[in-house]
């Protein structure tokens, strides 16, 4: 059997096994056995089975995937959204539109700390969408502002999608820790900017201001499984827009000083250990994540030391429960890679793909750019981190036979990467988003439809001027 036959075939294996739903690791685990089986002998097959996921997974520079992991299911424990998200709509309520600007604000900061879209989306989905409703923001576009701005989870670093990238291709980690910066500012402007537009339009009443009271009971209502978003009742009149309303006998206060701002502060820290450790060469990146880490585990213990050693237990043990779940899946992913990236290496499936790319007769850029917008379609079809590592193995020796830069490179894949995550069939942030907060996933993709018109301008702005992404690692550098 020739070579382009078993591609063909092994691709399209793959193809099957995710669209049957089959775990992700496995199905790039088993394309790439029945590859190397198919190309080479059973011998071959099975020593490369053998040493491929041993030589892939024991790599010293992986250890940071746990930590940036750890260091994010810390900060959830630690109540770091709620607090962020209490002080920006505080922040932001004189504002129109701007409990929506709060929302993507506090998806931003806490990105910058757990490293995970879902995970974002999740937490400030509980959050916020219930007080938008009572704000009179449309569920579709109350939803949609949780699903977008949750995709900064995997750009603004500690991104796992970024680490994973630097581990895969050889490029520096603290350089496409950095590279990631810029643009996810970017990202964040540009979503507030677009509902500081939309929002006097549709929303129906003004914004109430967000006190610390509605947070708790709407953290209260998603613990107790009550879920789901419950409109404004008719005829119950709202604040008008920036009063100050006076908190009951024990609740919260809601002055600008009296703002639970150790949240902030700690995302501050948090963010200053990561990168500025590695900026300023104190810590390596592996180090930097160990100690972020640290510091968040410290953050959890001030956050529960009123309310006894049991609780504190149960939030730790849950942590670390969690992380092991999640970095299992990771490393799974990884091996499964390994085994997939090497039957595409003993394919020679990537200098294929380059001499193909090579014969074209237009410009590096446009090719660069037709290859880029093949990965749109693959986003509605295929989970996000699926397309990373199939994509990259591929992509990044044609950039490189280019002349492009490859932290450039992996700013754009994992930009596209974030369109995936909000567009149908698959949009993973959206159905998060619906589960969490009973919302219509039809609804939110409907309402996200203009913020993915917002991404691929600023995608296009990436690849037009790549010293946006690049300014900062190269200081770094």
């Amino acid at each position: 059997m020739d070579t382009n036959t078993v591609l063909l075939l092994v691709l399209a294996l793959l193809l099957t096994l995710l669209a049957i739903r089959m775990p992700v690791a496995l199905a790039l685990a088993l394309s790439g056995a029945v590859g190397l089986l198919l190309l080479q002998s059973g011998d071959y097959a099975t020593n490369m089975l053998a040493s491929v996921p041993f030589s892939e997974s024991h790599a010293f520079s992986l250890t940071i995937i746990p930590m940036f992991i750890l260091m994010g299911v810390f900060a959830v424990k630690a109540r770091i959204a709620e607090q962020v998200y209490t002080a920006a709509s505080h922040l932001f309520r004189r504002v129109p539109g701007g409990l929506g600007v709060a929302t993507v604000m506090a998806c931003a900061g806490f990105a910058a700390v757990s490293g995970s879209s879902i995970g974002t989306a999740a937490t400030m989905s509980r959050l916020s969408i219930t007080q938008m409703r009572k704000a009179g923001y449309p569920q579709s576009m109350a939803g949609a502002i949780v699903a977008i701005a949750g995709t900064l989870g995997v750009l603004i670093p500690p991104s796992v999608f970024l680490v994973l990238y630097a581990i895969m291709t050889g490029e520096s980690v603290a350089a496409m820790l950095a590279a990631g910066i810029v643009p996810g500012v970017l990202s964040a402007l540009a979503y507030a900017t677009f509902i500081l537009i939309r929002a006097p339009r549709v929303v129906a009443t003004p914004a109430p201001v967000a006190t610390a009271t509605d947070l708790d009971a709407a953290l209260a209502a998603a613990s107790g499984g009550t879920g789901g978003t419950a409109p404004t009742p008719e005829g119950t009149d709202a604040a008008p827009e920036g009063t100050e309303t006076a908190p009951p006998d024990g609740a919260p206060p809601t002055r600008l000083r009296d703002l639970e701002w150790r949240g902030v502060v700690r995302v501050g820290i948090l963010f200053l250990i990561v990168l500025g450790g590695i900026y300023t060469g104190f810590f390596t990146p592996t180090e930097s994540a160990a100690m972020g880490a640290l510091v968040a585990a410290v953050m959890l213990v001030l956050e529960y030391r009123r309310e006894g050693a049991a609780t504190l237990y149960g939030q730790f043990t849950a942590a670390l429960k969690e992380t092991a779940g999640t970095t299992s899946m990771v490393f799974a992913i990884v091996v499964g890679s390994a085994v997939l990236s090497t039957f595409f290496v003993t394919a020679r499936l990537p200098q294929t793909v380059t001499a193909w790319v090579s014969s074209f007769e237009v410009s590096p850029h446009l090719t660069m750019a037709i290859l880029l917008l093949m990965l749109l379609p693959l986003g509605m079809a295929l989970e996000s981190i699926s397309i990373l590592v199939i994509s990259v193995p591929l992509l990044y020796p044609v950039a490189m036979s280019l002349g492009f830069d490859g932290v450039w490179l992996g700013i754009l894949i994992v930009k596209l990467i974030e369109i995936g995550m909000v567009t149908p069939p698959v949009g993973i942030n959206c159905f998060v988003v619906s589960g969490t907060s009973g919302v219509k996933a039809e609804r939110i993709f409907r309402g996200v439809a203009p913020f993915v018109c917002i991404e691929l301008i600023v995608v296009i702005l990436l690849f037009a001027f790549p010293e946006i992404v690049l300014w900062l690692p190269s200081l770094i550098g």
